[in-house]
């Protein structure tokens, strides 16, 4: 090319794969949904023939679908015969675990991405235009989704299995020292609930979310601490947060929402905690110039199509000057966690 871009220019190269990608990103989702990297896993080697046994599909149709996945890189083929890639044995072979890419990949497939082709109407309108794909009056895909409990089921499948990516880092930081009575707004299935029980015996959490949700944390991993795990649930904005508890947990839940929103939940949170009380935000940080993140910008994307009509992955200083201004002290950032986390976390004078 003159004057202009030249092949090896890396953004060039991310525009190349980058214009390809939606169609990459189906193929490598019904290769998990035929467990193709499953059985690559059990027989490593595998000819066209033998997948095509397993999995079912006419034979030009596989090698299209092979072809398309080796272009990505999660399979080889060597000498004639495939293999998962170490990426792809990591993320997607074992698709019956509950942290399996495999899920995320199909929440991702039935929910968020069938919205992105309303992107240009939901930005210019304001607001979150695809919504109206999905049945009900609530202003949110988080309330409509109680209409279609099999939608609802793969999507917190999703969420959780992308919980369990990153929730270790936030379970293993020291701010939860000291602490016996977490409440967990907007907490979902309790699986972040489970995993800080389970870390820290003294602790006990109650899991403050919608009612259709808190129906599937009952048979989730939180069901298994029924001592040490309670459900709320409520609606976190007109009901009252419990006395008691001195942490608040928000995990994945601020983003969602815009700055009067976030101050309001942070303000309910300062009244419900004792003086010491510990506020803690976890999620996606954007860079402070808001220039780098790309989860956190499909994140972004996603919350104003359709989940919400507001709400970013925001940069960590604007966590910490809301947590102010709510009154709490003591304000810090844990950044650079996995996934493009950060944990703000603010103390009651």
């Amino acid at each position: 090319m003159k004057n202009g871009a030249q092949e090896g220019d890396p953004v060039l190269e991310r525009f190349h794969f980058l214009v390809n990608a939606p169609a990459l990103f189906h193929a490598v989702t019904t290769a998990t949904e035929l467990r193709i990297f499953a059985f690559l896993s059990e027989e490593s080697g595998a000819r066209a023939e033998e997948i095509q046994a397993f999995c079912g599909l006419p034979a030009h149709q596989l090698r299209v679908l092979l072809q398309a996945v080796c272009t990505t890189g999660l399979l080889e083929r060597r000498d004639g015969v495939y293999h998962n890639s170490r990426v792809a044995e990591e993320l997607l072979a074992a698709d019956d675990e509950p942290n399996s890419w495999s899920h995320i990949l199909t929440g991702w497939k039935e929910v968020y991405y069938p919205a992105f082709s309303h992107m240009t109407t939901a930005l210019r309108a304001g607001t979150n235009t695809a919504l109206a794909a999905h049945p009900g009056d609530e202003p949110t895909l988080y309330g409509r989704l109680a209409h279609n409990p099999p939608l609802e089921e793969v999507f917190h499948r999703a969420m959780t299995a992308f919980t369990l990516r990153s929730v270790d880092a936030l379970i293993e930081q020291p701010v939860f020292d000291g602490v016996r009575h977490v409440l967990d707004v907007g907490g979902g299935d309790g699986s972040t609930s489970a995993r800080l029980v389970a870390r820290n015996p003294l602790l006990r959490s109650t899991v403050f979310d919608m009612p259709s949700v808190s129906k599937l944390a009952s048979g989730a991993e939180a069901g298994t601490y029924p001592d040490r795990v309670s459900l709320m649930p409520g609606d976190i904005f007109t009901d009252r947060f419990p006395a008691g508890p001195d942490a608040v947990l928000f995990s994945h839940v601020l983003e969602i929402f815009d700055e009067d929103s976030i101050l309001l939940l942070l303000s309910k949170a300062y009244a419900a905690l004792p003086a010491g009380g510990r506020v803690m935000v976890y999620g996606y940080n954007v860079s402070d110039d808001e220039t780098e993140g790309v989860f956190g910008a499909r994140l972004g994307l996603y919350f104003n199509v359709l989940a919400s009509g507001r709400g970013m992955a925001y940069p960590a200083r604007d966590y910490e000057r809301w947590l102010r201004e709510a009154g709490f002290g003591e304000v810090a950032t844990v950044s650079g966690l996995p996934y493009e986390h950060g944990l703000s976390v603010g103390v009651k004078p």
